[in-house]
């Protein structure tokens, strides 16, 4: 069963300095039918205007993942983690039992396009932790590639994996689907077939009772693969 969200029933939100879209309830957004899907709590996509970003601010037992498409962010907190995130790097918060950080767009004439993902942890009150990883382009290509989970490069507390592909016109990506499991696909850009249904950048797909999931390029593409109990 495949259940699609497309992009154009997303929540949206226009500031000044910001543009969003809300897979899911964000904020102020509050759609009854769209508030998680199994653990996956937020898939946000962000557009952050040069010198722009979001000033410090709390969080609370939540693993937070972002995933630049692309620009820069930089991002700062209260545990003593900082750097710069750019396309290809995945950066990782367990806001634990709480943290304060800033995010902010350190151009001054480009802007940032990411992916803010949360993801609900397995208990509360984890020790808060940063972490930053970058993934070559080479092991993204072609193929869905573990990127973060319990026992991936990245680590998140759940029993929740992430996996990215990177996909030229005409090639295909699969994963199986372990019975029981659950899953949810993100197209971040271009245009795939999944399992034979059309999507587009910016659609997402719930899928429960699949034994495999098979994405295949209409386009340069990039996407996103949540393996979720």
């Amino acid at each position: 069963m495949i259940n699609i969200r497309p992009s154009e029933e997303r929540g949206h939100n226009k500031l000044s300095w910001l543009e969003s879209r809300f897979s899911f309830s964000f904020d102020q957004y509050y759609d009854p039918e769209h508030t998680q899907f199994r653990s996956l709590r937020v898939i946000n996509e962000d557009v952050v205007a040069p010198g722009g970003g979001f000033p410090t601010h709390p969080h609370r037992d939540m693993e937070i993942l972002t995933w630049i498409l692309e620009g820069a962010l930089e991002h700062r907190d209260n545990t003593g983690g900082s750097g710069v995130i750019r396309p290809g790097e995945l950066q990782h918060m367990t806001a634990g039992r709480g943290v304060l950080h800033s995010e902010f767009n350190p151009s001054p004439k480009d802007p940032v396009h990411l992916l803010q993902i949360w993801i609900l942890p397995e208990r509360k009150g984890l020790d808060p932790s940063y972490e930053q990883l970058a993934f070559p382009d080479a092991d993204l290509r072609g193929k869905f590639n573990l990127v973060a989970g319990p026992q991936a490069p990245v680590t998140i507390h759940q029993d929740a994996n992430l996996y990215i592909a990177r996909l030229d016109k005409g090639a295909e990506a699969k994963r199986s689907l372990t019975a029981g499991r659950h899953a949810w696909v993100q197209v971040a850009r271009g245009g795939v077939r999944l399992n034979g249904t059309e999507l587009n950048a910016g659609d997402g797909a719930a899928i429960s009772d699949e034994t495999e999931i098979r994405v295949e390029a209409r386009g340069p593409s990039e996407v996103l693969l949540f393996d979720l109990a």
